[in-house]
């Protein structure tokens, strides 16, 4: 069973009942039947056309959950317009179907649970192991979803911006349960890549190849976090990097620049230093001025801060953190890193600490911990 293949397939055989006539969340719910079916049925006896197997089944589906009699006379003209049997349309859904489930009345973590299902054809109970919650919880958020997208068009533009910050989502939840959200998030980048010609989509795509090709230096064997400068870059997947570079020029050649190219060029910089000392601080640092000024965000200015640490020296950088909020995430992690680097061991091991105490998961907050415990071990020798 080709599972990829079924994924695929999901937004075109989705698309197709919604151009029938059929409401989204009944669509959706027989799309998921069908594809049940699939996963059933095609081990045994292949269909030669996928997709038309799909869109059979899917619609039958669709009519036996509508066959009720107050929805007997709209039935009954569905299925008049049915067409024959024979090669499903090529007309491709993908992009609407990305807008509608990044809809803006919808909260960031529903827009990705419904795009899980009705782009990427995943089921409840995957995204639900994915995002370690209960499956009747996920399936009460996919509900939801569904309701309050239900009444917007199909062909109404959509927001670019909103779908690339619903697939950036995606990719940050990593690895979890059965699914490997980080790979769903490049495959459903792709696919979107294919449906639009825009440079911050290409930008997006080369973000997600570049980060994901230093995955397997990122932990140690003990699941401990590996910092940056302290990975093993013969681990690093060059062919990931070199498709991420190469997505990236062709779309910085374009001179469109926006916030996913910028944070690209800047993952790009990373990946080219063949040493951690080797990397070319000062580039960065320009690129995190571009981002800055595209996006006014804080995160950005903190992650600058350390850029400037490294390009200018320490003492730079603390300058350039003390302009900043110091109730930031990370803010105090990156000022003991920068304590430290300034040779203030005893103020770094307190603001381990004290980073430890505020990181919002266990692997950071272990990290932290290790970094005050060595520090503190240096102290007493």
């Amino acid at each position: 069973m080709d599972e990829v293949l079924l994924r695929s397939l999901t937004p075109s055989v989705l698309g197709i009942l919604v151009r029938r006539g059929a409401d989204f969340a009944a669509a959706e719910d027989a799309v998921q039947d069908a594809l049940v079916e699939a996963i059933r049925v095609w081990p045994a006896d292949p269909p030669r056309d996928p997709k038309a197997w799909l869109v059979t089944v899917a619609w039958r589906k669709f009519l036996d959950a509508t066959r009720t009699e107050a929805a007997r006379r709209r039935r009954e003209d569905l299925v008049d317009e049915e067409p024959a049997p024979g090669p499903a349309t090529a007309v491709d859904d993908t992009l609407q179907l990305y807008f509608l489930c990044a809809h803006p009345s919808l909260t960031p973590s529903s827009a990705v649970a419904l795009t899980l299902r009705a782009v990427g054809g995943l089921t409840t109970r995957q995204i639900a192991q994915a995002y370690l919650v209960p499956e009747a919880t996920m399936a009460q958020r996919i509900s939801r979803a569904k309701r309050t997208v239900a009444s917007v068009r199909f062909d109404q533009p959509g927001d670019v911006a909103t779908v690339l910050r619903v697939l950036y989502l995606v990719f940050n939840e990593g690895y979890s349960g059965d699914v490997d959200l980080a790979a769903e998030a490049i495959r459903l980048t792709r696919q979107l890549a294919a449906a639009i010609d825009h440079p911050e989509v290409a930008g997006l795509l080369a973000l997600m190849l570049l980060h994901n090709a230093r995955r397997a230096s990122r932990t140690a064997p003990d699941g401990s976090l590996v910092p940056l400068a302290e990975q093993d870059r013969s681990r690093w997947d060059t062919a990931s990097i070199a498709e991420g570079v190469e997505i990236l020029q062709a779309a910085l050649a374009r001179d469109r620049l926006g916030e996913f190219q910028a944070q690209a060029a800047i993952a790009a910089l990373h990946a080219d230093a063949p040493t951690a000392e080797e990397t070319d601080w000062v580039q960065i640092v320009e690129w995190y001025d571009e981002l800055a000024r595209l996006t006014d965000s804080p995160v950005v200015r903190l992650n600058r801060a350390v850029a400037v640490g490294e390009a200018e020296g320490p003492r730079a950088g603390l300058a350039a953190l003390a302009a900043l909020d110091d109730s930031l995430p990370r803010h105090t992690a990156v000022a003991a890193y920068l304590h430290e680097r300034d040779g203030d061991l005893e103020r770094a091991a307190r603001l381990y600490v004290e980073a430890a105490e505020k990181a919002p998961n266990l692997a950071e907050r272990a990290h932290l911990t290790r970094q005050a415990a060595r520090l503190n071990a240096r102290l007493r020798r």
